[in-house]
């Protein structure tokens, strides 16, 4: 029998997991069936969910059909219906190694459950999974999962459940591990990752974290954060910012908005000023930091001059990569309840916003031309320098290494050297 064929939507947490997902698979000896790792993060996430699911089931004839991540977790119902889908699996499920020894076939055939997906807010722990990273060039390690807010669009805390971490010792054994395979650049990811060490005893910080990994693990060339909430940057992490070379000076924020109003009426903890402050002060500490943001156009309510707000922000924070979500309504979400904006509004204010990301980051690969960057190669014509930009080779170059090269120029995407 062939391997199990696995396709992830979505989130870096959901990719790290399907990498989990694989070794407990392979572990257990499944083989012949197709893995679907879903996300719910919009209401088109589910339909590229479904459509996906269809396309292997085809590709694929008679292979069982496992369905599991966020999509499967909110609405199991939707995928149970499904006449190509054989097993629908919960969050917490996937990651446990005897939900994949019970998926072996002949297993699958039988008259077992179709749906195991249990009540993910009842789950108080989260496992620290040793994979060996992606490639052989960067690992992840999830260090936090699930999320406490409850922001007035987001599905997610119903995939993911309530906010817990992974202990700070775990978190390091596995870092000293990868170190140990060769891997040059290690990131921390998570739901919420600034919320981690909210449920361990001490109610450590994130930034405590970064600051114990770095002095603990001195062989660690590059550590990058991923995803955060400004508003809960601590002190420490500030710090390792300001002081910490090998804190990598990228840093992708939950922004959402530039609104005060449509910040409120997201559930969302900051306001405008408050992102504009964190990116002023860690520009001050880190005067080559970058960063990146997450901004939905269309929001509920949202007015002409709300938007503008929130265009706006791209320049006053000085945003360099923008993630735009055109607004899509979640059931069982408030803002879903809210007064919409029409739909050719949300898709022009789209546009503007990606647009306005198109010419930041324009103007951040016309600053690097000259300069010479520390490279990370992901593969034999493209790296990544420490802020996260993209550079691309004219010759193949061995993945995985650091190599310190002059930007020449760049494609309007990708720097080159």
């Amino acid at each position: 029998m062939s391997a199990p064929v696995f396709s992830t939507l979505g989130c870096r947490l959901n990719a790290y997991e399907t990498e989990a997902m694989r070794e407990m698979a392979d572990a257990a000896g499944l083989s012949g069936a197709v893995v679907v790792n879903t996300c719910a993060v919009t209401a088109e996430a589910v339909r590229k969910a479904r459509q996906e699911i269809r396309r292997l089931s085809r590709e694929n004839p008679g292979a069982p059909v496992i369905v599991t991540g966020c999509a499967a977790q909110t609405e199991p119902e939707t995928f149970a219906a499904m006449p190509e889908v054989t097993r629908v699996i919960g969050n917490h499920e996937k990651m446990q190694p005897e939900t994949w020894t019970q998926l072996r076939a002949p297993d699958l055939i039988g008259e077992t459950e179709k749906v195991r997906v249990d009540d993910i807010m009842s789950v108080k722990e989260t496992a620290g999974h040793l994979i060996d990273g992606f490639g052989r060039h960067r690992a992840y390690v999830q260090v936090q999962n699930g999320c406490d807010h409850r922001c007035t669009f987001c599905i997610i805390p119903y995939g993911r459940g309530n906010s817990r971490s992974v202990p700070a010792g775990v978190v390091v054994e596995q870092i000293k591990r990868l170190v140990g395979r060769g891997f040059n650049e290690v990131v921390l990811t998570g739901v919420d990752l600034t919320s981690w060490g909210a449920d361990l005893p001490g109610t450590p910080r994130l930034g405590d974290l970064v600051m114990r990994i770095l002095r603990l693990v001195p062989d660690l060339p590059r550590l990058r954060i991923s995803s955060i909430d400004s508003i809960e940057a601590d002190e420490n992490l500030m710090l390792a910012i300001a002081s910490e070379p090998r804190l990598m000076p990228h840093l992708h924020l939950s922004l959402q908005a530039g609104d005060d109003m449509i910040l409120k009426r997201m559930k969302r903890r900051h306001l405008r000023d408050d992102a504009i402050a964190f990116c002023e002060e860690a520009r001050r500490l880190r005067p080559d930091i970058v960063f990146g943001a997450d901004i939905i156009a269309g929001f509920p309510t949202e007015t002409e001059e709300m938007f503008r707000n929130s265009l706006k922000l791209v320049s006053d924070c000085d945003l360099t990569f923008l993630h735009v979500f055109p607004y899509s309504a979640r059931k069982g979400t408030p803002a879903a309840r809210m007064p919409a904006v029409k739909g050719p509004a949300i898709r022009d204010r789209a546009a503007r916003l990606r647009g306005a990301g198109d010419a930041a980051l324009r103007r951040h690969l016309d600053a690097q031309i000259g300069r010479t960057h520390r490279v990370l190669t992901e593969g034999p014509r493209i790296g990544r320098t420490e802020q996260f930009t993209e550079v691309a080779f004219d010759t193949d170059q061995p993945e995985g290494t650091l190599m310190d090269l002059v930007i020449a120029g760049h494609d309007g995407a990708r720097l080159t050297v």
